[in-house]
């Protein structure tokens, strides 16, 4: 079976960064390449298995590579390809958005204010 084809460009960045941690998960990668565990400390919120689960759909897309340095014990690096450099670039002003509407969204759906959202402290 292929791969899915797209009707337009949104179609496609839309596909590419759906679920709830990827764009998350590329945020904590903007700065340079985190191990798995450095990963989950700056996502306390998601389980292990579906930051697996995110980073090898992001993998299998060229936005993150995972580079496995032969060591023992083994250390496995996550980072941005020029690809994931270019969706983070392309999402900053999505970022600037939420930011300037976070509290009315937050209104019409009658948030909770006591509640921990990580996405709340980002771009």
């Amino acid at each position: 079976m292929g791969r899915k084809l797209f009707d337009c460009g949104i179609d496609a960045a839309v596909d590419v960064i759906s679920g709830k941690w990827k764009v998350l998960i590329l945020w904590a990668l903007s700065d340079g390449p985190r191990r798995f565990g450095e990963l989950k400390r700056a996502l306390p919120s998601v389980s292990e298995k579906m930051l697996t689960e995110h980073l090898r759909q992001l993998e299998l897309d060229d936005i993150v590579e995972r580079r496995a340095h032969p060591e023992v014990p083994p250390r496995v690096e996550y980072s941005l390809t020029e690809t994931g450099i270019a969706l983070n670039t392309a999402l900053v002003p999505l970022g600037v958005w939420g930011r300037e509407h976070k509290a009315r969204i937050e209104a019409v759906r009658g948030a909770d204010s006591s509640g921990d959202s990580m996405a709340s402290t980002h771009s």
